[in-house]
Protein backbone atom coordinates (compact mmCIF):
# COMPACT_ATOMS: atom_id res chain seq x y z
CA UNK A 1 0.00 0.00 0.00
CA UNK A 2 2.79 2.47 0.88
CA UNK A 3 4.51 1.78 -2.44
CA UNK A 4 1.22 2.47 -4.23
CA UNK A 5 1.02 5.88 -2.51
CA UNK A 6 4.51 6.82 -3.63
CA UNK A 7 3.74 5.62 -7.17
CA UNK A 8 0.66 7.86 -7.23
CA UNK A 9 2.74 10.88 -6.27
CA UNK A 10 5.32 10.07 -8.92
CA UNK A 11 2.56 9.92 -11.56
CA UNK A 12 1.05 13.26 -10.51
CA UNK A 13 2.39 16.20 -12.55
CA UNK A 14 4.72 17.87 -10.06
CA UNK A 15 6.02 20.36 -12.64
CA UNK A 16 2.92 22.53 -12.06
CA UNK A 17 4.39 23.29 -8.63
CA UNK A 18 7.15 25.28 -10.36
CA UNK A 19 4.52 27.97 -11.09
CA UNK A 20 1.82 27.42 -8.46
CA UNK A 21 0.39 30.95 -8.69
CA UNK A 22 0.06 30.95 -12.48
CA UNK A 23 -1.33 27.41 -12.59
CA UNK A 24 -3.92 28.29 -9.94
CA UNK A 25 -4.99 31.51 -11.69
CA UNK A 26 -5.34 29.69 -15.01
CA UNK A 27 -7.27 26.83 -13.43
CA UNK A 28 -9.34 26.45 -10.29
CA UNK A 29 -8.90 30.09 -9.20
CA UNK A 30 -9.70 31.61 -12.60
CA UNK A 31 -12.89 33.08 -11.14
CA UNK A 32 -10.74 35.04 -8.65
CA UNK A 33 -8.33 36.44 -11.27
CA UNK A 34 -7.76 39.80 -12.96
CA UNK A 35 -5.94 39.67 -16.30
CA UNK A 36 -3.99 41.95 -18.60
CA UNK A 37 -1.38 39.76 -20.25
CA UNK A 38 -0.37 38.21 -16.92
CA UNK A 39 -2.71 37.79 -13.99
CA UNK A 40 -3.18 38.58 -10.34
CA UNK A 41 -5.82 37.80 -7.76
CA UNK A 42 -8.76 40.09 -7.06
CA UNK A 43 -8.27 42.71 -4.34
CA UNK A 44 -8.66 41.39 -0.77
CA UNK A 45 -8.16 37.79 -2.01
CA UNK A 46 -4.39 37.76 -2.51
CA UNK A 47 -1.55 40.00 -3.69
CA UNK A 48 0.13 37.20 -5.71
CA UNK A 49 0.77 37.93 -9.38
CA UNK A 50 1.89 35.68 -12.24
CA UNK A 51 3.66 36.32 -15.53
CA UNK A 52 4.50 34.01 -18.44
CA UNK A 53 7.61 31.79 -18.01
CA UNK A 54 9.69 33.98 -20.35
CA UNK A 55 8.10 37.43 -20.13
CA UNK A 56 9.26 40.15 -22.49
CA UNK A 57 8.94 43.92 -21.93
CA UNK A 58 5.32 43.87 -23.09
CA UNK A 59 4.31 41.35 -20.44
CA UNK A 60 5.87 43.40 -17.64
CA UNK A 61 4.12 46.48 -19.03
CA UNK A 62 0.84 44.54 -18.95
CA UNK A 63 1.39 43.76 -15.28
CA UNK A 64 2.02 47.46 -14.55
CA UNK A 65 -1.24 48.28 -16.34
CA UNK A 66 -3.04 45.64 -14.30
CA UNK A 67 -1.66 46.66 -10.91
CA UNK A 68 -1.11 50.38 -11.46
CA UNK A 69 2.02 52.47 -11.10
CA UNK A 70 3.78 52.50 -7.74
CA UNK A 71 1.81 49.46 -6.57
CA UNK A 72 3.00 46.34 -4.80
CA UNK A 73 3.65 43.28 -6.96
CA UNK A 74 4.03 40.04 -5.00
CA UNK A 75 5.74 37.70 -7.47
CA UNK A 76 5.83 34.85 -4.92
CA UNK A 77 8.40 32.29 -6.17
CA UNK A 78 8.55 33.51 -9.79
CA UNK A 79 12.01 32.52 -11.11
CA UNK A 80 12.35 35.50 -13.46
CA UNK A 81 13.11 39.05 -12.33
CA UNK A 82 11.25 42.15 -13.55
CA UNK A 83 12.99 45.07 -15.29
CA UNK A 84 15.56 47.07 -13.32
CA UNK A 85 13.20 50.00 -12.74
CA UNK A 86 10.96 47.84 -10.53
CA UNK A 87 11.83 48.65 -6.90
CA UNK A 88 12.64 45.61 -4.73
CA UNK A 89 10.47 45.43 -1.58
CA UNK A 90 11.50 42.14 -0.01
CA UNK A 91 13.43 38.92 -0.62
CA UNK A 92 12.83 35.83 1.53
CA UNK A 93 14.49 32.45 1.22
CA UNK A 94 12.25 29.44 1.73
CA UNK A 95 11.39 25.96 0.59
CA UNK A 96 8.50 24.14 -1.04
CA UNK A 97 7.46 20.89 0.65
CA UNK A 98 5.14 18.09 -0.47
CA UNK A 99 3.66 15.09 1.33
CA UNK A 100 4.33 11.99 -0.81
CA UNK A 101 1.46 9.60 -1.30
CA UNK A 102 -2.02 9.46 -2.77
CA UNK A 103 -5.40 8.73 -1.28
CA UNK A 104 -6.32 8.96 2.38
CA UNK A 105 -3.28 8.50 4.60
CA UNK A 106 -3.34 6.26 7.64
CA UNK A 107 -0.67 5.19 10.05
CA UNK A 108 1.83 7.89 9.13
CA UNK A 109 4.61 8.64 11.60
CA UNK A 110 3.56 11.65 13.65
CA UNK A 111 -0.11 11.32 12.65
CA UNK A 112 -2.30 13.12 15.19
CA UNK A 113 -6.07 13.01 15.79
CA UNK A 114 -8.13 15.91 14.46
CA UNK A 115 -10.39 16.15 17.52
CA UNK A 116 -11.52 19.70 18.23
CA UNK A 117 -11.00 20.80 14.62
CA UNK A 118 -13.92 22.73 13.07
CA UNK A 119 -14.55 24.14 9.62
CA UNK A 120 -14.58 27.94 9.44
CA UNK A 121 -17.21 29.68 7.36
CA UNK A 122 -17.83 33.25 6.17
CA UNK A 123 -19.14 34.22 9.61
CA UNK A 124 -15.70 33.39 11.06
CA UNK A 125 -13.76 35.88 8.89
CA UNK A 126 -13.60 38.68 11.51
CA UNK A 127 -12.05 36.38 14.13
CA UNK A 128 -9.75 34.85 11.48
CA UNK A 129 -8.48 38.34 10.63
CA UNK A 130 -7.99 39.07 14.32
CA UNK A 131 -5.94 35.89 14.79
CA UNK A 132 -3.84 36.72 11.72
CA UNK A 133 -3.18 40.23 13.05
CA UNK A 134 -1.87 38.71 16.29
CA UNK A 135 0.23 35.94 14.76
CA UNK A 136 1.29 37.22 11.28
CA UNK A 137 1.50 33.88 9.42
CA UNK A 138 1.79 35.62 6.04
CA UNK A 139 -0.46 37.42 3.55
CA UNK A 140 -4.12 37.10 4.55
CA UNK A 141 -6.98 39.39 3.57
CA UNK A 142 -10.75 39.57 4.04
CA UNK A 143 -11.47 37.41 0.96
CA UNK A 144 -8.53 35.00 1.32
CA UNK A 145 -10.85 32.28 2.76
CA UNK A 146 -12.49 32.10 -0.69
CA UNK A 147 -9.37 30.26 -1.93
CA UNK A 148 -10.37 27.03 -0.18
CA UNK A 149 -11.35 25.31 3.06
CA UNK A 150 -10.17 26.74 6.39
CA UNK A 151 -10.12 24.80 9.63
CA UNK A 152 -9.77 26.10 13.17
CA UNK A 153 -9.61 25.21 16.84
CA UNK A 154 -11.49 27.13 19.52
CA UNK A 155 -10.89 27.31 23.24
CA UNK A 156 -13.82 28.54 25.33
CA UNK A 157 -15.42 29.83 22.16
CA UNK A 158 -12.37 31.83 21.01
CA UNK A 159 -10.51 30.96 17.80
CA UNK A 160 -6.93 30.19 18.86
CA UNK A 161 -5.53 28.33 15.83
CA UNK A 162 -6.27 27.88 12.14
CA UNK A 163 -4.91 26.72 8.80
CA UNK A 164 -6.38 26.59 5.33
CA UNK A 165 -6.07 25.94 1.62
CA UNK A 166 -4.49 28.54 -0.65
CA UNK A 167 -2.92 27.88 -4.08
CA UNK A 168 -4.52 25.07 -6.09
CA UNK A 169 -2.53 24.05 -9.18
CA UNK A 170 -3.88 20.96 -10.99
CA UNK A 171 -3.66 17.87 -8.78
CA UNK A 172 -2.37 19.75 -5.73
CA UNK A 173 -3.59 21.97 -2.89
CA UNK A 174 -1.38 24.23 -0.79
CA UNK A 175 -1.75 24.40 3.00
CA UNK A 176 -1.20 27.90 4.34
CA UNK A 177 -2.04 30.45 7.06
CA UNK A 178 -0.95 28.01 9.77
CA UNK A 179 -1.07 30.02 12.99
CA UNK A 180 -1.69 29.66 16.72
CA UNK A 181 -2.37 32.39 19.27
CA UNK A 182 0.57 32.88 21.68
CA UNK A 183 -1.46 31.79 24.70
CA UNK A 184 -2.44 28.49 23.01
CA UNK A 185 0.92 27.31 21.72
CA UNK A 186 2.56 24.05 22.73
CA UNK A 187 -0.67 22.04 22.59
CA UNK A 188 -0.26 20.48 19.15
CA UNK A 189 -2.88 22.64 17.43
CA UNK A 190 -0.81 23.24 14.28
CA UNK A 191 -0.12 19.52 13.89
CA UNK A 192 -3.83 18.69 14.19
CA UNK A 193 -4.84 21.32 11.65
CA UNK A 194 -2.16 20.54 9.06
CA UNK A 195 -2.79 16.82 9.47
CA UNK A 196 -6.54 17.26 9.05
CA UNK A 197 -6.15 19.40 5.93
CA UNK A 198 -3.61 17.02 4.39
CA UNK A 199 -5.95 14.08 4.98
CA UNK A 200 -8.85 15.92 3.31
CA UNK A 201 -6.69 16.86 0.33
CA UNK A 202 -5.41 13.29 -0.09
CA UNK A 203 -8.92 11.86 0.28
CA UNK A 204 -9.97 13.68 -2.90
CA UNK A 205 -6.95 12.32 -4.77
CA UNK A 206 -4.75 15.42 -4.63
CA UNK A 207 -1.33 16.08 -3.18
CA UNK A 208 -0.82 18.47 -0.25
CA UNK A 209 2.06 20.94 -0.48
CA UNK A 210 3.16 24.04 1.38
CA UNK A 211 5.76 26.79 1.52
CA UNK A 212 7.80 27.79 4.54
CA UNK A 213 10.51 30.35 5.27
CA UNK A 214 13.93 28.76 5.57
CA UNK A 215 14.48 30.47 8.92
CA UNK A 216 11.33 28.90 10.40
CA UNK A 217 13.09 25.75 11.57
CA UNK A 218 10.37 24.85 14.05
CA UNK A 219 7.70 24.73 11.35
CA UNK A 220 9.97 22.73 9.04
CA UNK A 221 10.54 20.15 11.77
CA UNK A 222 6.78 19.88 12.37
CA UNK A 223 6.02 19.41 8.67
CA UNK A 224 8.70 16.74 8.36
CA UNK A 225 7.18 14.93 11.33
CA UNK A 226 3.84 14.98 9.49
CA UNK A 227 5.41 13.34 6.42
CA UNK A 228 6.31 16.35 4.27
CA UNK A 229 9.60 16.40 2.37
CA UNK A 230 11.41 19.25 0.66
CA UNK A 231 10.80 19.40 -3.07
CA UNK A 232 12.90 22.46 -3.88
CA UNK A 233 14.29 25.69 -2.43
CA UNK A 234 12.41 28.85 -3.39
CA UNK A 235 13.01 32.58 -3.16
CA UNK A 236 10.01 34.79 -2.48
CA UNK A 237 10.19 38.32 -3.91
CA UNK A 238 8.07 41.45 -3.89
CA UNK A 239 8.50 44.61 -5.95
CA UNK A 240 6.92 48.02 -6.47
CA UNK A 241 5.91 48.79 -10.04
CA UNK A 242 7.54 51.81 -11.78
Amino acid sequence: MEQERHDTTAARDAFVLDDPVGESLRGRHARLARRVGGATYLPDVSTFAAVSPEPGPARWADLVELLGRGEFADLFSCPVLPPSDWEPVFVLEGRQMIRPGGGAATGRPGEVPDDGVVELGADSVPEMLDLVARTRPGPFWSRTPELGTYLGIREKGTLVAMAGERLRPPGWTEISAVCTAPEARGQGHAARLVGALAARIEARGEGPFLHVAEANTGAIALYEKLGFVTRRPVTFRGFRTP
